[in-house]
């Protein structure tokens, strides 16, 4: 599992954004830290829309502190598009159908008694401009929602 001062797993996967689904290579975008790679399981969930949400709300005061935000999830960049669009997520999405970022990440779950396995667990991380992970946080159950504040102050530190 990759954890706070371990170089972050570079990966390439679809970005969803406003147009049609293009390659997005994290190593490529280091310039853009930090960088917050917001884990969630699914598009369309309320748990998962409620924290996507927030971090749209605050994405003002992400925007000051120089930070870009990436949802991450194992949905197609189709579903993401369409999530960002109904909700009008100003921030873009990243696509893990492949499930090796999550894999990587250490934040793979599975919802057994529910018939879905390989989502992505709840989880924030913070990769500053050398591509270090500063910040780290996993739920221990998918329904809980991140420390919104700690994640600000993590990226205040790492700016």
């Amino acid at each position: 599992m990759s954890d706070v001062g371990d170089q972050a797993p570079d990966f390439t996967v679809p970005l969803a954004h406003d147009g049609d689904p293009e390659p997005f290579t994290l190593s490529d975008h280091l310039d853009e830290a930090p960088i917050v790679l917001a884990f969630f399981p699914g598009a369309f969930t309320p748990p998962c829309q409620e924290e996507m949400s927030q971090f749209q709300d605050d994405i003002d005061n992400y925007r000051d502190m120089g930070a870009t935000l990436y949802g991450v999830s194992v949905d197609s960049p189709f579903a993401q598009k369409a999530f960002r669009e109904e909700h009008g997520f100003e921030f873009h999405m990243l696509s893990d159908s492949n499930k090796e970022v999550i894999e990587d990440y250490g934040v793979e779950i599975d919802f057994a008694d529910m018939g879905y396995y390989g989502l992505a667990q709840r989880a924030v991380f913070v990769v500053n401009g050398d591509g270090e992970i500063t910040y780290k946080w996993v739920a221990d159950d998918p329904h809980t929602q991140p420390d919104f504040e700690a994640v600000q102050e993590a990226v205040e530190a790492a700016g």
